[in-house]
Parts: structure tokens; sequence; C-alpha cells
């Protein structure tokens, strides 16, 4: 994996953490609080929608606001704050996350609630940008995909230990109180964060236009494509999982919290190979997983009726989403040159252009009469479709090398 030669220089006029371990750690927790807001929704929906009076298709939009929230803010923050010092810019849009948390925990319509989602989305892509690249600056090159695995983890902890424990407060006390933990949360974070992360050197030759280059660059276009597209198998499935719990696999409400549980174990667990894999054989495993999210969805369409199984499918499907999505992550990083905040923060935007379209196209599907588990369906041809682009970008790609081959 080469980096930009810019990114060279951060890296090597970057003021060393004293302590790399509690660096990463107050990272991540910006990253566990960011996840915990962002999948516990999917875990209360049911509640959400009686407490607001609405269907859980129409809550379900509550979720697609947040991801749009996270598309349209990471490109724009990053470019608009591109020469702000990292370290602030990190705090900053941390505090900005509680603020939209507390305006959820608030809300008192669905029409405030979606905007209120809305706006704690919107830091969310620009914060995994500004650590991702904070992580990066702090290690050797070899090192740079296991760091921003480290910062991920915090996402992923977040589903093996935030959205349960949230979504059994939520349950027990009302939907409103998880929104309340992660205000707390983020409060936390900001203050781990001025305590550990190192001062970062301000980019000053950054400009808005240099960082909205990278969006004309079809590598960095299609990348992103690829995770819109092929990442909405999951969140079409994921984003109704407490429903088909409780109406396909016909367990109670209380197992949803265990179901999250198994599904953030597997998050670990991917991402934690993800980042090895992304220092290994970056492309390749894209596609491999890719092809892994179909199967694994197809299978799950058939075997999700049965408990043991819905568990085994949802760790699966889990383990191969957050190895993918930390794949797409490295690979935008690589691929976008001196805007590599912008390519990081980009992935979270396509992860949410996902989440969106698959919520929505899931949504569409039980309202037309399908049945839960035809969203593991509509995910397939979602994963199928993202595997496509890929395959564009891989043929654009090679075409490029050659371009550059014969002029040399």
């Amino acid at each position: 994996m080469t980096f930009s030669t810019a990114s060279r220089r951060t890296s090597t006029s970057s003021s060393r953490p004293q302590n790399l371990f509690l660096a990463l750690i107050a990272l991540a927790l910006g990253g566990f609080a960011i996840g915990t807001t962002e999948y516990v929704t999917m875990g209360l929906l049911p509640e959400i929608a009686d407490g607001i009076d609405v269907s859980i298709p129409s809550a379900g939009h509550v979720i697609s606001a947040y991801a749009v929230g996270v598309v349209v803010g990471a490109p724009v923050i990053v470019s608009l704050t591109a020469r702000l010092p990292k370290h602030a810019l990190a705090i900053g849009l941390v505090a900005a996350l509680a603020l939209g948390n507390l305006l959820t925990a608030i809300a008192p319509s669905y029409e405030t609630l979606l905007g209120a989602r809305f706006l704690a989305g919107l830091p969310h892509g620009a914060y995994f940008g500004v650590a991702s690249l904070i992580a990066a600056s702090m290690v050797s090159p070899l090192r740079r995909g296991r760091a921003v695995a480290t910062v991920m983890l915090g996402l992923a902890a977040a589903n093996l230990v935030g959205v349960p424990a949230s979504t059994f407060l939520g349950q027990l006390l009302g939907w409103r109180s998880a929104y309340w933990v992660v205000v707390a949360l983020a409060v936390v974070t900001m203050g781990f964060i001025g305590a550990f992360v190192p001062q970062q050197q301000r980019d000053t030759s950054a400009t808005v236009r240099r960082e909205l280059k990278a969006l004309r660059q079809p590598q960095v276009l299609l990348t992103a494509g690829v995770g819109a597209i092929g990442f909405g198998g999951l969140f079409a499935v994921y984003s109704y999982i407490a429903p088909i719990t409780t109406d396909v696999t016909m367990m109670s409400a209380g197992f949803v919290p265990w179901v999250l549980l198994v599904y953030g174990v597997g998050s670990v667990v991917g991402t934690a190979l993800g980042g090895r894999l992304a220092d290994h054989a970056l492309f390749a495993w894209l596609s491999a997983m890719l092809v892994a999210m179909a199967l694994l969805l197809a299978v799950f369409a058939y075997t999700a009726e049965h408990g043991l199984l819905l568990l085994l499918g949802v760790f699966l499907l889990s383990a191969a989403a957050a190895a993918l999505g930390l794949l797409l992550q490295m690979r935008l990083m690589e691929v976008s040159g001196s805007a590599q905040m912008l390519g990081a923060a980009l992935n979270h935007s396509a992860l949410n252009a996902a989440n969106a379209l698959g919520a929505w196209l899931g949504g569409a599907s039980i309202a037309a009469g399908f049945g839960y588990l035809s969203t593991a369906w509509v995910g397939v041809g979602l994963s199928l479709a993202g595997l496509a682009v890929l395959v564009v970008s891989a043929w654009l790609y090679r075409g490029e090398r050659l371009s550059l081959s014969l002029a040399h």
C-alpha cells in the first residue's frame, strides 16, 4: 500500500504521543460513542415507533435521516476545516455529536426527531476522517492499517457493549435514555482526547479546492460507490433486526440485546481482521468480502427463523461487514492522494448512504408485503451490485496503470 508524500510529511512532523495506547483508545472512544448512537436506533426501532406513534417502516426513516447527515456532513465539514488543527477539530466534532444526541433525547415529535438525527449524523464521517489520519500519523507506515483498525474498533466495541447495553436501558427506561448515554460518552471522549492525543501540525497547504479535487478522481468515486451500494446489503437486514428477531424468529424483545451483542462480537473480530488484511492484499480482500456478504445474506434468508442460526448468521454478517468497511476505508485513503482525510471521511459517507439505501429498500420490501426476510434478498442484490462497481474500478485501474507504463 502506498500513501502520498504529503501524508508521509505529516506523519514525520506530527508529535508522537507519550502513550500510543492511550492516544488510540481516546480516539476509539469517539468511535464508541458514534457507533452507539448509530446502531442503537435499530435495536430500539419498535420502541421509537411506539413512542412517537408511527409505523416501524416510518420509524426506519429516522435511521435514514442520520445516514443522510453523515453523507452530507463528511465532505462538507472536512473540506471547510482542512486547515484547522486536527486535535481541536476532533474535539469539536465530538462536541457536535453530543449536541445532536441531546436534541434527539428531547425531540417532542417525529419531525423534530428526524431533524435531530440528521444533525447528529453530520460530524460522524468527519470525525472518523480526522481520527484515522491522526492515528496513521502516530505509527510507522507498515502499521497504519492496524492503527486505523484500532480507532475503528471503537465502532465495533459499540456494537459489542454500547448498543446492547443502551438497547436494554432503552427498553427498561424508555428509548430516550439511550441517547442521554451517548451525550455522556461524548463528554468523556472530549476529555480523553484533550488529555492523551498529541497536538497535530496544521496543514497550511490545504484548501477546499484541493480537498474536493479528490471527488473528481474515478477511483475515489468508484470505491465510494462500492461502499454506498455494496454495504447496503447489510443495512437492508440489520435495520430491521429487532422485528426479524421478534416476528420471524419468534423470540421475545428481551432477546434482541443478545442478538446485538453477537453482532458486536462479529464486528470486533471483523475489524481486527480487516486491519491485517488491508496491510496484506487490499484489493483482493475487498472482492472476497463482497462475495462473502452476498452468500451470507442468501443463507440468512433461509436460516433466520431458527434462534441459534439467527445468531450465527448475524455474527458472520457482522464480521464480513466490519472487515469490508475497514478495507474500503484504507482503499479510499490510498487513492485520494493528498486529500486522505476526505478519503477516510468519504468512506463513512458511503457507508451511511448504504445505511439509508438499505433501510429504505428493506422498508419498501416489507411495506409491499414480502415479509421481513425479503430484506435479505434485497441485501444480496445490493452486495452483488457493489461487486459489479468494484469490477469496473479494477478494469479502469488496470487501464490507468497500462497508460502510465506506456508513457514511460
